[in-house]
């Protein structure tokens, strides 16, 4: 075990370890749902120690919320530990800011700095179904934070996303509770505002700068544009609500993200979004890491159900259905499936013909109809009926849905059914 670390106190509950450092003050650093105890492990402890703050790590070893008889016990045995600091700082997120502000008069904090925290996992006390769960009427019961856990002698500072529905809860009850609560909003980051902030320098102002709002923003804002992981929670909790800031975000930011950044399903999000709403271009697909080959030919096209064009969108690979307009804006990324009878699905790319092939995990892409293709890959067949055409693959059919995605189905519903448009739609393809 590292000299400078040793665990000073260990129930089934809870691990504390105390880091030797030489600071004035004694700094608390609670673990949460995610980092509980592990060896000697602390929270935060990196940058912690790169200030030589001494600390208490309070690290939990079940998802328990700190049952207050395990830190009644704690307080018991680190006595000796903490006597000797008269100025006590707790920082912590979620499960530990909870703890942060719930134990801070017990501890004798003269400040608490607390991420996303909650008030209570009670469900009778506030509705969260991320946390409900974990509530143990055992250990939690009348846990909530009240009035007699909070000191005025102590100053609380409390950092969320005041639209986040489920931490704004916990929030406004903590408000009723805790005097004079300085808050730092985090719009759009969800329950991530630890991670977006993750700063040595930041935590150390967190620490032992006087709270003032505006410098705290300033410092937060300069942290935030060096936060690749801050663009993706932003650009995940805006898409839903607010579908032109993905715009202005790729307009006034020099990103440079790698193609992994971004998991399929937002990237797919991502990809319509701009797609429907905005022209695209090459620019600001590779801030975002998607690199894409460009095509196009013209021609009639299908079109489905909805009165969406058919195409393969050469950024996401697979087939989707988009409006016109959207198919108009975009025709670089956007290639119709023309309908040319029974035969192979073929997609026209810089006067070549490519056939769009698929496996069983439902992965598209386009392979040169001279090419071999690889295992477990599948020609797309195109049937022509007297109404309709079908787009199969194997035994099962490509149905759309009113948002431009397929399913794969076994029988003919209408949403399957392809109809060639009504008008060339050649001054879409141009």
């Amino acid at each position: 075990m590292d000299m400078a670390k040793q665990i000073i106190f260990e129930d089934e509950q809870i691990r504390v370890i105390f880091l030797q450092g030489s600071s004035d003050e004694l700094i608390f650093s609670f673990g949460d749902l995610i980092t509980r105890a592990k060896g000697t492990s602390i929270n935060a402890e990196k940058s912690l120690a790169k200030f030589g703050f001494n600390v208490v790590g309070i690290m939990p070893k079940q998802k328990s919320w700190f049952p207050e008889s395990s830190m009644l016990a704690m307080l018991e045995a680190i006595r000796a530990w903490i006597a000797p600091f008269q100025t006590r700082i707790a920082y912590a997120g979620s499960m530990g800011g909870y703890a942060a502000i719930k134990y801070s008069k017990l501890l004798g904090f003269k400040r608490v700095v607390a991420l996303v925290p909650q008030y209570s996992i009670d469900p009778e006390q506030v509705t969260d179904n991320r946390y409900n769960m974990f509530y143990q009427p055992e250990l939690n019961h009348d846990m909530q934070v009240q009035a007699k856990d909070v000191s005025a002698e102590c100053e609380y500072i409390v950092i969320y996303d005041p639209y986040c529905s489920e931490d704004r809860a916990h929030y406004e009850k903590l408000q009723t509770v805790v005097p004079n609560l300085n808050t730092l909003n985090l719009p759009f980051t969800g329950h991530d505002a630890i991670a977006v902030l993750a700063s040595s320098d930041l935590l150390h102002d967190f620490l032992r700068h006087e709270f003032d709002a505006p410098y705290f923003y300033k410092k937060i804002r300069e942290v935030k544009k060096n936060s690749k992981f801050y663009y993706r929670k932003v650009i995940e909790n805006l898409l839903p609500r607010h579908r032109f800031s993905l715009g202005r975000i790729l307009k006034n930011n020099e990103l440079e993200l790698d193609g992994q950044f971004f998991d399929a399903k937002l990237k797919q999000s991502i990809i319509r979004e701009l797609l429907s709403n905005r022209q695209v271009s090459q620019t600001d697909l590779l801030k975002l890491g998607i690199q894409v080959n460009l095509p196009q030919e013209n021609s009639c096209q299908l079109m489905d159900s909805f009165g969406h064009g058919l195409v393969f969108n050469m950024i996401s690979q697979k087939i989707e259905s988009y409006a016109p307009d959207a198919i108009a804006l975009n025709h670089k990324f956007l290639l119709p499936i023309f309908a040319k009878g029974n035969g192979l699905v073929h997609i026209y790319y810089n006067d070549m013909r490519y056939t769009v092939v698929m496996n069983d995990r439902q992965i598209m892409k386009l392979v040169h109809e001279q090419a071999e293709l690889s295992a477990g890959m599948h020609p797309l067949l195109m049937k022509k009926y007297s109404d309709y055409y079908l787009i199969s693959y194997k035994q099962f059919n490509f149905s759309c849905d009113e948002y431009g995605g397929f399913d794969l189905v076994e029988d003919i519903p209408e949403t399957a059914q392809f109809l060639v448009s009504s008008d060339a739609e050649s001054d879409v393809f141009l």
